[in-house]
């Protein structure tokens, strides 16, 4: 099939547009409601409408309002099965709107079914802790998905990679990190692929063979010049890139880690928005409206996808729907299948490599058959304004929140911050509690709020 159509939901900046921009795949239309990506695309895509509330999208298709596309991807909000959401899983209006994706799924595979075409196929992305989810949002999402009359439940818990042949439609899931695909970035994802009876998504998630080498990166400090500019970085890759950096830079285990900062000719900062558009392998500058805040250019880049993964995908799905891709569906190993309840094959591969039923190996791992490694150094902009330097007050709250936690923080990170927050002179103390006397200031230099169990209790006076 060539010119796949698609039809994005929970839209974002749509990396799904840019990672298959050489592709041809033709997008119909976005559904997004927050107000800067909205802005991001009418301003990159004025020719695909947004047709906003995801929760409008079913009735819209089977009024024929909108197109049914060929494929529709989306990723519902993460924030019920993440850490920084508390884990509620289907308790929270968010995690439910994971089963209204497939309402809409199910209304576009009417409309198809009804013109004789193929049922949907569907990209679906989220954080791998929905596989951990209390309230098994997973196999709730798998059971709805494929078609099964009542939740599946795995027989321990749910593995990093599998695939499920329900009464409806087949389904196959693994956990990719960016950090193999060309990035400098951690940032490990669940990618869950679906479509009807006739359809094999295990052939385009997995891969015969096993990655040829390893990408570990360095865990010790790189320094490096670009120009002028000494630069010292803290590991060759970040930690993952998370949607509130902009203004919980100081609550995060990247705080510690120090892989979400960099230190420049003896001063330290956070990385810029140009910086993170890089990590993602978004275009520079990308994300640059008129006027656009960095915190909403930081909010928007962290929620989106690592467009390389996606780019690998999608070019396995046009491969795939050109019958141009090695069939794993034919050397399953019978040994990971297991029946079940609801109607469904249940086929549990995990996260290693898996010996398939002809003698070769089904890649399974975070890791395609043919990383490649990012390079830090590349995403480096040393033109950064001066807002994104973090001063000596913010480095000394720092290590104050440090010591008070008992927390572990990366040697090298916890020197640079000491040297730094040295120059936090008596006379500088002096100056700025007359500033703070004059009415400048209402907040204290460093205000920490004990009863406050999560990273964030450490408010920073910063200017």
């Amino acid at each position: 099939m060539n010119n796949i159509s698609v039809g994005s939901v929970c839209s974002g900046i749509e990396a799904a547009s840019v990672a298959w921009s050489d592709l041809g795949f033709r997008f119909k239309w976005f559904s997004e409601i927050s107000h800067f990506p909205s802005q991001i695309l009418r301003h990159k895509y004025p020719e695909t409408p947004n047709v906003g509330d995801m929760r409008n999208l079913a009735g819209a298709i089977v009024a024929r309002d909108i197109p049914a596309p060929d494929l529709i991807c989306g990723g519902t909000p993460c924030q019920a099965f993440s850490l920084a959401g508390w884990k509620k899983g289907l308790d929270d209006d968010r995690g439910n709107l994971t089963l209204a994706f497939v309402s809409i799924i199910n209304a576009n595979d009417s409309l198809r079914l009804e013109n004789n075409q193929k049922r949907t196929i569907v990209l679906w992305e989220n954080v791998e802790g929905v596989l951990r989810d209390k309230t098994n949002a997973f196999g709730c999402f798998l059971a709805s998905l494929a078609g099964c009359d009542g939740e599946l439940i795995p027989p321990v818990k749910w593995p990093t990679s599998g695939l499920v042949r329900g009464p409806v439609r087949n389904i196959a899931w693994r956990i990719l990190d960016a950090k193999y695909f060309g990035l400098p970035h951690q940032r490990r994802r669940l990618y869950l692929v679906a479509g009807g009876k006739d359809f094999h998504p295990e052939d385009i998630l997995f891969e015969f063979g096993q990655p040829k080498h390893k990408i570990n990166g360095s865990p010790k400090p790189l320094i490096f010049n670009i120009g002028d500019h000494r630069v010292e970085v803290f590991r060759s890759y970040t930690d993952c890139l998370y949607s509130a950096y902009g203004t919980k830079w100081n609550g995060n285990a990247a705080a510690y880690n120090g892989s979400l900062f960099i230190h420049q000719n003896e001063r330290l900062r956070r990385l810029t928005p140009l910086e993170c558009e890089r990590l993602m392998g978004f275009p520079d500058n990308y994300t640059k409206l008129a006027g656009a805040r960095p915190t909403s250019r930081y909010q928007a880049i962290g929620n989106s996808w690592a467009i390389p993964v996606v780019k690998w995908i999608g070019a396995r799905i046009y491969r795939s729907e050109n019958d141009a891709l090695e069939k794993i569906s034919t050397a399953l190993p019978a040994n990971l299948w297991s029946d079940h309840t609801s109607g469904a094959e249940l086929w549990q591969f995990g996260k290693d490599l898996i010996a398939s039923g002809d003698g070769r190996y089904i890649n399974a791992t975070a890791a395609p058959c043919d990383p490649i490694e990012g390079d830090i150094e590349t995403v480096i902009d040393v033109n950064a304004e001066e807002n994104f330097y973090i001063t000596p007050v913010g480095c000394k709250g720092i290590l104050r929140r440090k010591l008070e936690r008992g927390l572990t923080m990366n040697p090298r990170l916890e020197e640079v911050l000491d040297i730094i927050s040295s120059k936090w002179t008596a006379e500088e103390i002096e100056k700025r509690s007359r500033k703070q006397k004059r009415g400048r200031f209402s907040e204290p230099l460093i205000r920490v709020d004990s009863s406050r169990k999560d990273q964030t209790n450490l408010a920073l006076w910063d200017e």
